[in-house]
């Protein structure tokens, strides 16, 4: 709607005034002029590079001519409708551009004076534009990953579904189960869509649900999966429930497995067979752990414990065995590739890193063992640690070769190391040029380069040569 005394308040506008309003309000402003050719006289812009992109390619050429040829009806329009003096009415164009992108614009045209020239400002819709375009590429960005999210929903409950193992899913809050799979229907002797809403406890014998409400607050407290023995409340079965804890949409929920404590006799019969070994390896001076292929422990004797400066064996099940040893991301991959191509390893020497910082220097033997239902690693470890004291004090805790060098990797910080090595090479190029002087200690400093009280400095340094022998050394052959 326009002014209703337009011409009481702006008759006293000249026209720099106007021209500097016009171009403070729009992003670009044309100058038509009048005729059927409809020539651009003159245009403003308030973007610099738009100015610079089209100023020089539209003055002087017809309106019609720089805009794409589906917007040319529209500049008709436009035209026509200022000619008529016309309520103004927006309309958006496209200017083609050298960078090969159009310039949409929305204009409105109006006639102005006793010229019968027509103004056109325009509004640069290459913002808006851009911000659509990202608008479009969010929501199909957010469209593929819900589609992917509904893929991955359907696999895991296929998965869940058709899994010979049992499992349930429980609040952990009511303690109710939220959904069983066939599976555990079969196991606990009822369908599986009965079980659902029905209390986890409710499923076992009054004897073992105290323990199992244990083992469920436990599991929520620590966050670290856990497992524990019931019978079903039909009293046929001994089962293991192992116990993990997961969170969905800001609330906890626990995963159940539930597989039989004893499978059949001869399973019992091994059991009860070894269990004088299973003694022995728990009660062993020397750490002995079992962990999955992944290398994350399942068991872990009581040495091992103290050697890593834990408690209990639940503070090390189901953690990563490289979170404690000498060289984090290395060693671990070094077992795990020598046990994958050749099915054991003997005497790998590392350190075991302490909860508390405290070190232990360790050999570690493992095997793999692939066959089975649960495919898994099994390593001993020896503290080593007084031995390589001993053996350091006996060569004045100074390594002989490059090999030794290589073995102090991970138990010396790189400094030591690149002294250690320099300390290496020196003797070695020493003792070489002995030999090749037949031990003429004056021929050897010279090709070495060195004067003759360098060389026996650093032949008592190393414990070379017999430093006592005063013969002269010019006198030799």
């Amino acid at each position: 709607m326009p002014f209703s005394a337009a011409t009481q308040w702006l008759e006293e506008i000249d026209a720099t005034s106007v021209a500097n309003l016009i171009a403070a309000a729009s992003d670009i402003a044309l100058i038509i002029e009048d005729g059927t050719a409809a020539i651009v006289g003159d245009a403003t812009f308030s973007n610099e590079d738009l100015a610079q992109e089209f100023r020089s390619r539209w003055i002087g050429q017809p309106w019609l001519q720089i805009v794409t040829s589906e917007s040319r009806p529209k500049i008709e329009a436009l035209l026509a409708d200022a000619a008529s003096g016309a309520p103004l009415r927006w309309r958006q164009v496209n200017h083609p551009s050298p960078s090969g992108e159009d310039l949409p614009v929305v204009y409105a045209a109006t006639r102005i004076g006793k010229s019968g020239r027509i103004f056109a400002v325009g509004r640069n819709l290459r913002p808006v534009a851009a911000l659509q375009q990202r608008l479009i590429g969010a929501q199909q960005s957010l469209e593929r990953e819900y589609g992917r999210l509904r893929q991955a929903e359907a696999r895991h409950r296929l998965l869940f579904q058709v899994s010979g193992e049992a499992m349930l899913v429980v609040d952990a809050a009511t303690r109710r189960i939220v959904e069983a799979n066939p599976a555990a229907g079969r196991i606990i002797g009822t369908d599986s869509r009965e079980l659902t809403g029905r209390g986890i406890t409710s499923v076992f014998e009054a004897p073992g649900r105290p323990a199992l409400e244990d083992l469920l607050a436990g599991v929520r407290a620590t966050g670290r999966m856990d497992a524990g023995t019931a019978r079903t409340a039909n009293g046929e079965r001994e089962m293991s429930a192992a116990v993990s804890l997961f969170r969905e949409d800001r609330a906890s929920y626990f995963l159940v497995r539930l597989t039989p404590a004893a499978r059949n006799g001869l399973e019992l019969a091994i059991t009860e067979e070894h269990s004088l070994v299973l003694d022995v390896v728990a009660q062993q001076p020397d750490a002995f752990l079992v962990t999955d292929p992944d290398g994350r422990i399942q068991f872990a004797n009581p040495a091992f414990l103290d050697m890593v400066q834990l408690a209990s064996e639940e503070q090390a099940r189901g953690e990563p065995l490289e979170r404690w040893l000498g060289r984090p991301g290395v060693d671990f991959n070094l077992l795990n590739a020598h046990l994958r191509e050749h099915g054991s390893i003997r005497l790998f020497a590392t350190t075991l890193r302490g909860s508390y910082g405290a070190t232990v220097d360790v050999e570690i033997s493992g095997v793999a063992v692939p066959d089975g239902d649960d495919p898994c690693l099994g390593f001993t470890m020896r503290d080593v640690g007084q031995r390589v004291a001993t053996e350091r004090l006996g060569a004045k805790a100074r390594p002989r070769s490059m090999e030794q060098v290589t073995e102090l990797v991970g138990r010396v910080p790189l400094k030591e190391l690149v002294r250690e090595s320099s300390d290496v090479i020196e003797r070695l190029c020493i003792e070489a040029a002995l030999e090749l002087t037949d031990d003429n200690r004056a021929s050897a400093a010279e090709i070495l380069g060195l004067s003759r009280q360098s060389l026996y400095a650093k032949l008592r340094r190393y414990g070379l040569g017999d430093l006592a022998d005063t013969t002269d050394e010019r006198t030799r052959p």
